[in-house]
């Protein structure tokens, strides 16, 4: 189970930090995706068991990043200059590998709404 959190409203060009907490964490890949809405979901990121990190989201680029402590089963999602555009539910999810294909993930949390607004 994956539990997603950190989401909440804030003014472009403000930062937030989404985590991501699951029991057994350190033999998954970790990846970020977020669904506007009327939109399809989207793929931000994903960081491997070892740290590194896959960006896929060219909109996100040199604003978020991610990084992990397996001990303490935690992912985080560090997001910087944030945008109107960045608005979504976030959901953080679990496979084997790093992908920006949704269906190779085997589990899902239940998503944490960003708002980014004036």
């Amino acid at each position: 189970q994956l539990v997603e959190s950190g989401g909440g409203l804030v003014q472009p060009g403000d930062a937030l930090r989404l985590t991501c907490a699951a029991s057994l964490l350190d033999d998954y890949a970790i990846g970020w995706f977020r669904q506007a809405p009327g939109k399809e979901r989207e793929a931000v990121s994903c960081i491997r068991s070892g740290g590194e990190m896959e960006n896929y989201a060219d909109s996100v680029k040199g604003r978020f990043t991610m990084s992990r402590d397996n001990a303490k089963n935690t992912v985080w999602l560090q997001m910087n200059s944030l945008k109107p555009e960045d608005t979504a539910v976030y959901y953080c999810a679990a496979a084997f590998v790093c992908s920006d294909y949704a269906d190779i993930y085997d589990y899902w949390g239940q998503g944490t709404q960003v708002t980014v607004s004036s």
